[in-house]
């Protein structure tokens, strides 16, 4: 209901061309009912931005998607584009620029004021995937020999050019960080205290060089509202803020889905992305996952004969692929989360196998038991497999076994052997976990019914 009003209001003095009003009314709104009223309006995205104070037009362009704020620097005259990036924090600057075509970024680029730009290519040249990518160099330092009453006045003079000023850093006289105390650290004593004295040197860090992944995990374990980042001489070059790390980790999440979901990552939002992308993004997967599936016909070629002199085989041939392909895509995606909240690492392989290895035996065993009652109630009932019934359900009830700790195995080692020869996780897919357990469980089962049917000395088929 508010969005609504603020359309409405936006829309009536637009049309009175009241242009003062307009300016008070929006920068008297919060910054997401401005970004809102972007989306819904992207044709009036210029007139928007023109009628904030710069620091707000900045606020609202930050938290909006990249494919909204590549149309409102298309609708900007070359002027506000420039007073609008030099606004920009230096990482959401960074963030936005990292995203565009070369040619478009060398035209931004001239936009900015020299210091400006030599920041922002500074962080353009770090790996994407870095922590040097999307730190910020606005922080606030001090010196070890300081009193806490310099401090303060420091705080004062410089803090509002600051990313933040919760986290105050030490440094010495050629940036080396020392340490790093939370601003209350400082209120809470007198002011005539020296901060050599409070120093503890315990204090975390992220390299520069850090995968953005890696320092997710750092700011759940430490809890922190911002991490410093330094070089490899310690020198401290930024610091990363928790709001930019929810941003990563929530990018992650989705590309982690859509992977899990047997696709590449969009990297823009479903409705943005062309169809031609999207189809080819998908398309890769499909292909690659129909080829597999394709093995399936090969695996029954092998058994022909079998299933030529039992037919009713084949009627559970669905039932033991979807098993193994279920539990396959259970283990893989509680691996691949696990992995992603840093409980599972690479060293405690072992300790996985271990327990799919039980839970594989467990919930096969749960499965081939009803499977066998199943098979068993409808040969008492309706006779259905021509007094073979007990033998049927033997088949199936070992094979469910097999089948189901074959797919909890391949589930939960793939993610895992992935990450050892450096790749994505997520890439180990439920549908290509459950396209592997397929193949394999159509052997599993054949064999199975080889060994207790046709090997056995059976020939009533």
């Amino acid at each position: 209901m508010e969005n609504e009003a603020l359309l409405e209001k936006f829309e009536i003095l637009l049309q009175e061309r009241n242009f003062r009003e307009l300016t008070v009314y929006l920068d008297d709104q919060l910054i997401t009912d401005i970004t809102e009223l972007i989306r819904e309006v992207p044709e009036q995205a210029s007139t928007i931005i023109n009628n904030l104070s710069i620091s707000r037009a900045a606020a609202a362009f930050r938290i909006l998607d990249f494919p909204d704020q590549e149309d409102v620097i298309k609708s900007l005259p070359a002027g506000k584009v420039a007073e609008l990036l030099n606004e920009l924090p230096a990482d959401d600057r960074t963030a936005f620029l990292g995203e565009l075509p070369s040619a478009a970024l060398t035209e931004l680029l001239k936009l900015l004021d020299p210091e400006e730009r030599k920041i922002t290519l500074s962080l353009l040249g770090y790996p994407e995937t870095s922590v040097g990518r999307i730190m910020t160099p606005e922080f606030l330092s001090v010196q070890e020999q300081w009193t806490v009453r310099q401090v303060l006045d420091h705080i004062r003079e410089h803090g509002k050019d600051s990313e933040t000023i919760d986290v105050i850093y030490v440094v010495d006289s050629t940036g080396k960080l020392l340490d790093d105390f939370r601003i209350r650290e400082f209120l809470l004593v007198s002011p005539d205290t020296a901060v050599n004295t409070l120093m503890d040197d315990r204090f975390v860090s992220l390299h520069v060089m850090d995968e953005q992944e890696e320092a997710i995990q750092v700011f759940r374990m430490e809890n922190r509202v911002a991490l410093p980042v330094v070089d490899d001489s310690g020198i401290m070059l930024g610091i990363v803020t928790i709001d930019d790390m929810l941003w990563i980790a929530n990018e992650e999440h989705t590309e982690d889905v859509q992977r899990i979901g047997g696709t590449e990552a969009l990297d823009e939002p479903y409705l943005d992305i062309s169809l031609f992308k999207l189809v080819r993004k998908r398309a890769g997967w499909l292909v690659v996952l129909f080829l597999g599936e394709m093995l399936t016909a090969t695996a029954m070629g092998v058994f022909e004969n079998e299933i030529a002199r039992f037919v009713t085989l084949s009627l559970f041939i669905p039932l033991i692929i979807s098993s193994g392909g279920n539990s396959g895509s259970q283990a893989s995606t509680l691996i691949i989360q696990a992995m992603a909240l840093g409980e599972v690492t690479l060293a405690a392989w072992w300790r996985v196998m271990r327990r799919e290895i039980l839970s594989g035996l467990l919930l096969g065993s749960i499965l081939g038991i009803v499977g066998f009652t199943r098979i068993m109630i409808w040969e008492s009932i309706f006779h259905s497999y021509h007094g073979h019934g007990l033998l049927l359900g033997c088949v199936v009830g070992v094979s469910l076994v097999g089948v189901v700790l074959w797919g909890t195995l391949s589930g939960s080692m793939l993610p895992l052997v992935l990450k050892r020869l450096g790749a994505d996780p997520a890439t180990s897919s439920a549908p290509f976990v459950a396209t592997l357990v397929d193949v394999t469980g159509l052997i599993i089962y054949f064999t199975v019914a080889w060994l207790l049917v046709f090997h056995g000395g059976t020939n009533a088929f």
